[in-house]
């Protein structure tokens, strides 16, 4: 159910494209394309460099989910007969966090750029990346030591 409730709020999460889609009419030719680590742009590119990162998300999503689907195929440390259903569920429901909150962070990325591009916003701020760093370690730490707590 929780995994269920995961997939739902990120296919949500791609609705955030329709801001890109409502703004594209009046998106500069140049947008941002590359942030520094403080969140500052440092590239700019092609604003159809923007449709990357929904069909990014997208991809990331779709083949995680695949992946999530396939736990025996998985790299697991002393897989044995008693442990076997709790890694394979662990390491399911670790897929689906990360896929999960990989697309709201896609999402929340092609936002900003648009609001960068059309001069609504300066960058994607100082605390964009340890945002997304913490999300995307700390349920690897969990769900890692949940496995090996579990050998």
């Amino acid at each position: 159910m929780f995994e269920r409730i995961m997939d739902g709020a990120a296919i949500g999460a791609f609705f955030g494209v329709v801001y890109l889609v409502s703004a594209w009419g009046v998106l500069p030719e140049q947008v941002p394309a590359h942030y520094n680590a403080t969140g500052e742009v440092d590239r700019w590119g092609s604003k159809w460099e923007l449709v990357m990162l929904p069909v990014i998300a997208a991809l990331l999503w779709v083949g995680m989910t695949f992946l999530e689907k396939h736990p025996e195929w998985h790299n697991y440390m002393a897989l044995n007969e008693r442990n076997i259903e709790f890694q394979y569920r662990n390491s399911r429901l670790m897929l689906n966090v990360l896929k999960n909150l990989i697309v709201p962070m896609f999402a929340y990325l092609s936002y900003r750029s648009t609001k960068v591009a059309l001069g609504e916003a300066d960058s994607l701020g100082v605390m964009f990346l340890p945002i997304f760093l913490v999300l995307m370690i700390a349920p690897l730490i969990i769900f890692i030591t949940r496995s090996l707590r579990n050998r």
